[in-house]
């Protein structure tokens, strides 16, 4: 009686974390809409607004610098919204480069109706370097994008390519994610349940996980490329940033940020970020 009191508790353990992660695949996709609202004064922004292929309209704001300096697009994490890189954008105004900052569709003001961990956000990056070649023809163009954003663009494969490209604490394969998220929340074995938030993709996003792998595209990136991560990050770990790295092309850099975990790396030491980054946004647009 009590092995079957134990295993009826067991099942209904199991149950209750299958629920559990079916909810939470419901919530990872659900669209992260806020309202912006205006710029900050002191980035003398212009709100711009163009269509995203099959996503609706993609919003942001136009920073501009120095003619000829350059102009960096700068792309936000998951769930997030163009707000994230202020900093970033104030930085790169006072080193005189322009920036673009967006809502990724799904995301802040933009259109769409799911997050789909970068694949469809895609239309929105290509959509904004479209945007950029015609706004902006004479300015090279770099590229900012933080974990969500990274992948966004790795995914785009842009042609022609962007000058430079900072990824930040992106991720190699969804698989890895999923179950990294779920070891940090549940302990070793939240790792096991990963299958049945993988499970969902199909059903959710009408993707597959084998379609979400942003280390495949990293060689064909075709622009010098700086890798920055955490050293404590748990939800993109330093040994896949390096996996990141090696499957890179030259001309390439790694910047293991000590200390950091999976956060805003400009907010956790602006210091050293402005240093590194501008530094090779620099030797790239040159």
């Amino acid at each position: 009686m009590r092995l079957r009191g134990l295993a009826v508790a067991a099942l209904c353990l199991a149950a209750a974390g299958a629920v559990a992660v079916f909810a939470a695949g419901e919530m990872l996709s659900r669209p992260a809409r806020a309202s912006v609202g205006p710029a900050p004064a002191d980035l003398q922004a212009a709100p711009v607004a163009f269509p995203a292929a099959q996503h609706g309209i993609v919003k942001g704001w136009l920073v501009c610098g120095v003619p000829g300096k350059g102009v960096i697009l700068l792309l936000h994490g998951v769930r997030s919204n163009r707000t994230e890189m202020i900093g970033r954008a104030r930085f790169l105004k006072a080193a005189g480069y322009s920036s673009l900052l967006i809502d990724l569709p799904a995301h802040g003001e933009s259109g769409g109706d799911r997050i789909t961990f970068g694949m469809r956000e895609a239309a929105g990056v290509t959509a904004a370097l479209d945007y950029l070649r015609q706004a902006l023809p004479a300015e090279p163009v770099g590229v900012i994008g933080a974990s969500l954003g990274g992948a966004s663009l790795v995914f785009a494969n842009a042609r022609p390519a962007p000058r430079a490209v900072v990824l930040e604490s992106m991720y190699p394969t969804i698989d890895e994610a999923v179950a990294n998220r779920l070891a940090m929340r549940f302990g070793a074995g939240g790792a096991y349940l990963a299958p049945l938030l993988l499970w969902q993709l199909p059903l959710r996003l009408d993707l597959s996980a084998d379609a979400l792998k942003p280390i495949d595209g990293l060689a064909r990136i075709g622009a010098p490329l700086l890798i920055a991560s955490g050293t404590l990050d748990q939800q993109t770990t330093i040994a896949e940033a390096r996996r990141l790295y090696q499957a890179a092309s030259e001309p390439k850099e790694l910047w293991e940020v000590a200390g950091a975990a999976h956060q805003d790396l400009h907010a956790f030491n602006s210091v050293e970020y402005e240093r590194h980054v501008l530094a090779f946004l620099d030797r790239a647009l040159r």
